[in-house]
């Protein structure tokens, strides 16, 4: 399918072909019809984007402070590639889209029901369903597609909370401002729109709105005055986009005692005390369509909120602007300014120059999309082959990839990458991440089917990245297809999904004389100042005490690593590594596992004591509480009269030690490029995985215990 993509390190902006997305369950897997290119915020991300990284920096200080900080503690090399890597990250573009439903498990929408949703610019999109609305019978598709944006200007009136008669300003007559205006019209305002374009304010006046038309050199301020017989208007809506503050000063001035000014737009913010203080106005800032963005439990879970406590969410903004349209109360036609089919979408993006063009609609094949089972036989629906298909060395490993999100696609295909191993297939949901990686990488097709990936001969090896929650289902379809299996830590979420993967592994080792290998990415294992440790502590029988902290820093709890039933929790999700650390270290079985949690509502501050089965002893401090300028991982080490301290992968220092006392590395090395090394070769030499499997059981049900304790 094609889809309008935006690389944010240059700003380019493309039309790629990937295969279609991978449809969830609570999401609905539409055919596009239209959609709407928001002028703004697409030019915004275009301005963006074009920007070197100075002026990248200058927008984003909070950004800045991040990297200088992680500079401190992992080093510029390290932190210059993660700031790369973000940036190397394509972003789909748009957000309001009409089309037809192709797929739904989904109660209420059903195949061939027309939507309307905030899907990206693209054949095909798949959209959590309370981020879509059915379009009633008599709304056309190009009125509908404005829906979404519509919403933004309604959410922005419902703040404003306008009674009859009163005079309302909009500042900005843009999409959002032309089809607000109408909206507080329709509520029975006296509305007056702002521009300094003439044209966009002669579609205002044919639309029955007064204008301010800055142009003309008009005093905004005296006009609204006059226009509120002297008393000042009751609020004024900004939907313009500026850097200025000026906006916000003159939006007070021209608001009467006690008046409201809402911000739906972009605008500078440095606020005068005296302008609100002297007539007490109130200020707030819109969040896009409604409740229930940006919350995942609303929009990826498809819980809504009751009713009886939010009227107006997201969707219902959505359906609410569908019936004004059906009952005429929208004029959307003298707001289109071009329709351009997807295959010469680039050129839409030469008109965002043009302040004048307003709606520029991305048109797709809608004699396809309108037969569901002709649109599916005739798009290319999960696999693509990429451009430069290699010919294949003679490895034994050939790799299918299941996942390409942020460590994926920075730190684990570049180590299998250099690993002497084939990589022919990366699967991944959205389809588009896949076709960038897939390419970046080398690697030979990429797909959003795993049955595929895992049917392929030419894959004895799946590395699997995914969400948490993803592994043990994975796990297990990669071993019944007798593939060797590398999966991210942790195994698995719970212990019968555990219980199963041993059961099954049990089962492969007395069927075949070499069964497939399991892994699980405990990199650290393999860091090299941890191989230094541990060829060091060898020397010592006697037992040792380990101190581990971990300045994990804070993560929201609307973070899905936090979900129980999607990231598993912090210490099972992350502190699994620690753990496998010490386990290794120490070369013992752990027969004691307890921890000490700070109160706090996600329990990601803790103190969790091992004991080992020779007496050793350790301790990991992790926790979520600390400065992100301190190093972030931290271990001692004392053993026989000896101590051993490594600081963030990088420093390594000794005390009493003979013929050590300090190892130092350019840049941060946590292992992962020698633990997938290690893995491949395992593969190569025919040798059994280089952590034991009943090791990683051990760490998976001690991690279990520990986050549900």
């Amino acid at each position: 399918m094609k889809n309008v993509l935006q690389n944010l390190k240059n700003g380019k902006i493309s039309i790629e072909e990937s295969p279609i997305p991978k449809n969830k369950k609570g999401h609905l897997l539409i055919a596009s019809k239209f959609s709407l290119i928001s002028s703004g915020t697409e030019r915004m991300l275009q301005v963006f984007g074009k920007a070197n990284y100075l002026n990248k920096a200058r927008q984003q200080p909070e950004k800045v402070r991040e990297v200088l900080d992680k500079i401190k503690t992992d080093g510029l090399l390290s932190a210059y590639e993660a700031v790369r890597s973000k940036l190397d990250q394509p972003i789909p573009l748009g957000y309001s889209n009409v089309g037809i439903v192709i797929e739904s498990d989904v109660k209420g929408f059903k195949v061939g029901d027309r939507v309307v949703s905030n899907g990206y610019h693209a054949e095909v999109v798949s959209v959590p369903a309370n981020l879509c609305a059915k379009i009633p019978q008599n709304v056309d598709d190009e009125t509908a597609v404005f829906t979404v944006l519509a919403s933004i200007g309604l959410q922005g009136v419902r703040l404003i909370n306008p009674t009859l008669g009163e005079n309302i300003v909009v500042f900005g007559l843009g999409l959002i401002g032309l089809i607000t205006a109408q909206l507080l019209k329709s509520n029975g305002c006296s509305v007056i729109g702002i521009d300094n374009m003439s044209s966009r304010c002669a579609i205002a006046d044919s639309l029955g709105i007064e204008t301010i038309d800055l142009s003309l050199n008009k005093d905004p301020i005296a006009e609204a005055k006059n226009f509120s017989q002297g008393f000042g208007v009751d609020g004024v809506l900004i939907t313009a986009s500026s850097t200025s503050n000026l906006l916000i000063h003159q939006a007070a001035e021209m608001c009467r005692q006690r008046g409201r000014i809402v911000l739906v737009g972009v605008t500078g913010l440095n606020l005068k005390r005296d302008d609100f203080y002297k007539k007490e106005l109130t200020f707030q800032v819109s969040s896009s369509y409604g409740p229930g963005r940006y919350d995942p439990v609303y929009e990826e879970k498809g819980i809504d909120y009751p009713i009886g406590f939010v009227r107006w969410t997201e969707q219902r903004n959505f359906q609410a602007i569908l019936d004004l349209m059906a009952k005429n109360f929208l004029n959307i036609k003298p707001l289109i300014s071009k329709k351009i089919h997807i295959d010469h979408a680039m050129k839409a993006y030469d008109f965002l120059d043009d302040a004048s063009v307003l709606g520029i609609l991305i048109e797709y094949s809608t004699e396809i999309s309108n037969d569901v089972g002709r649109f599916k036989s005739a798009i290319n629906f999960e696999n693509k082959k990429l451009e430069s298909i290699k010919n294949y060395s003679s490895s034994d490993v050939g790799i299918g990839f299941i996942g390409a999100g942020n460590y994926a696609s920075r730190t684990l295909i570049p180590a299998f990458k250099s690993c002497d191993a084939d990589l022919v297939t990366l699967v991944t949901r959205s389809g588009t991440s896949g076709v960038h990686f897939g390419r970046k990488f080398g690697f030979n097709t990429t797909s959003t089917s795993i049955k595929d990936l895992l049917k392929d001969e030419k894959i004895n090896t799946v590395v699997i990245a995914t969400r948490h929650n993803d592994h043990a289902n994975q796990v297990i379809q990669a071993l019944k297809a007798r593939k060797n299996v590398f999966v991210e830590k942790p195994l698995a979420l719970i212990k019968k999904d555990l219980d199963k993967i041993e059961s099954l592994y049990s089962s492969l080792q007395e069927e075949a004389e070499q069964e497939p290998r399991l892994m699980v990415g405990f990199n650290r294992r393999f860091a090299p100042l941890v191989i230094t440790v541990k060829n060091l502590l060898d020397t010592i029988k006697s037992p040792k005490s380990f101190i581990m902290t971990i300045n994990a820093g804070n993560v929201g709890q609307d973070h899905w690593i936090q979900d129980p039933n999607i990231g598993g929790g912090r210490i099972l999700g992350e502190a699994c590594h620690f753990i496998d650390l010490l386990r290794y270290l120490s070369g013992e079985k752990i027969v004691n596992a307890q921890s000490d949690k700070m109160q706090s509502d996600m329990n990601d501050t803790q103190s969790i004591h091992l004991t080992f089965a020779d007496g050793s002893i350790g301790s990991i401090h992790y926790f979520s509480n600390g400065s992100r300028s301190y190093p972030k991982e931290h271990m001692k080490i004392f053993a026989d009269g000896k101590v051993l301290e490594m600081v963030n992968f990088r420093k390594l220092r000794g005390y009493g030690w003979e013929g050590f006392s300090t190892k130092r590395l350019l840049k941060q090395n946590k292992g992962q490029a020698n633990c997938a090394l290690a893995f491949v070769k395992s593969i190569k030499m025919g040798q059994p995985s280089p952590i034991p499997f009943e090791e990683i059981l051990e760490v998976n049900r001690i991690s279990i215990d520990l986050q549900n304790s």
